[in-house]
């Protein structure tokens, strides 16, 4: 084999209708890094999700970082409160630019709701898109949940106004019959012969665009791969949508 070819064969880059469908988990505490990752990976991410650990570290300036960069934003905090602090969070969390929040479908009509308004609330008075309030149903990290948490969660989060719902790859079809307008969001992505670390329900890329998922979260499989580029661009070109 020609090594030297294969170095330099250009990389598959994703188109915009795939981007928008791939979020980049950037799992990481120094904004600096973050920055640096999201650009590398743009060509193929159209969306950076913000978890626990860089909001953390960085606050506001994470998802307006990511902003900046030409992401959407996925703001994956797992909001669950009392209705009036998920709504006031959720507001200024919609004010900031955040295209997408998370928040437990455990804490109950009224603590969505609140979170669904506050969104909205906080993307109109910055002049915004409005946002879109994603209701956890099992964390793909929960491989026992009895069968019928996934439905009554998703009817908690219809009742509550949300626009989509993240939930394991094996619940999609499920979720989609229950749900048939939701944004279908499915963490625990893992290309075929990665290692499937704390997710319990990991499933390929292609297995959950063929399940019906409308985003997928990627993390480890390209950021913890030996080059994230290459990583990313096989990802994208395993792909037939």
């Amino acid at each position: 084999m020609d090594t030297t070819a294969a170095a330099e064969t250009p990389l598959i880059q994703a188109d915009h209708d795939v981007r928008r469908r791939l979020a980049l988990v950037i799992d990481v505490d120094d904004l600096v890094v973050a920055r640096r990752l999201a650009q590398t990976l743009r060509p193929w991410f159209g969306v950076a999700k913000v978890g626990l650990e860089l909001f953390s570290a960085a606050g506001p300036d994470a998802i307006e970082t990511m902003a900046e960069l030409g992401y959407e934003v996925f703001a994956d905090l797992k909001l669950h409160d009392i209705p009036t602090t998920v709504g006031k969070a959720s507001r200024v969390l919609g004010s900031l630019g955040a295209s997408y929040v998370t928040m437990h479908a455990f804490g109950g009509v009224d603590m969505l709701r609140a979170g669904v308004e506050g969104l909205r609330a906080g993307a109109e008075s910055a002049g915004l898109p409005e946002p879109t309030a994603l209701a956890v149903t099992v964390l793909t990290s929960d491989g026992g949940a009895p069968p019928h948490i996934l439905p009554k969660r998703v009817a908690t989060a219809i009742e509550a106004g949300c626009g989509g719902l993240v939930c394991a790859v094996g619940d999609v079809r499920e979720a989609r019959l229950l749900g048939p307008a939701l944004t279908i969001v499915t963490p625990g992505i893992r290309p075929v012969g990665s290692p499937t670390h704390d997710q319990a329900r990991a499933a390929t890329p292609q297995e959950a665009f063929d399940a019906g998922a409308d985003l997928l979260v990627i993390g480890r499989a390209v950021t913890a791969a030996p080059d994230p580029v290459v990583a990313a661009a096989e990802l994208v070109e395993s792909l037939t949508l």
